[in-house]
C-alpha cells in the first residue's frame, strides 16, 4: 500500500462500514486482509467504490448486478476473493 497517512487510513476504513450488515462484513473483511496490499490506483478505485449506495453495491458484490462502470470491475473482484 502507499504511504497513508493515519487520518487517512481510518477515515478508508471508517467509510468501509455500511448500513447493511452484509455489505458491512463484506468489506469489513477485505479491509483487513487487503487494504495493506493495495497500491494507489486500486486505493482511488476503492474510494470510489466507497460512494456507491449500498443496495447497488451489495448488488454488485454478489453479482445480481453487473457494475455499470467497467474501471470498477478489478476492486469488485478483489473484494470477491478475500470472501472465499
Amino acid at each position: 500500500m502507499s504511504e497513508l497517512d493515519e487520518v487517512e487510513l481510518k477515515r478508508i476504513i471508517w467509510r468501509s462500514r455500511r448500513g447493511l450488515l452484509e455489505l458491512d462484513l463484506q468489506l469489513e473483511r477485505f479491509v483487513s486482509e487487503a487494504l495493506p496490499q493495495l497500491n494507489e490506483a486500486d486505493l482511488l478505485l476503492y474510494r470510489e467504490l466507497l460512494q456507491l449506495p449500498d443496495n447497488d453495491l451489495l448488488d454488485y458484490l454478489n453479482g445480481r448486478s453487473p457494475c455499470p462502470t467497467p474501471r470498477l470491475l478489478p476492486i469488485i473482484e478483489r473484494i470477491r476473493a478475500a470472501q472465499r
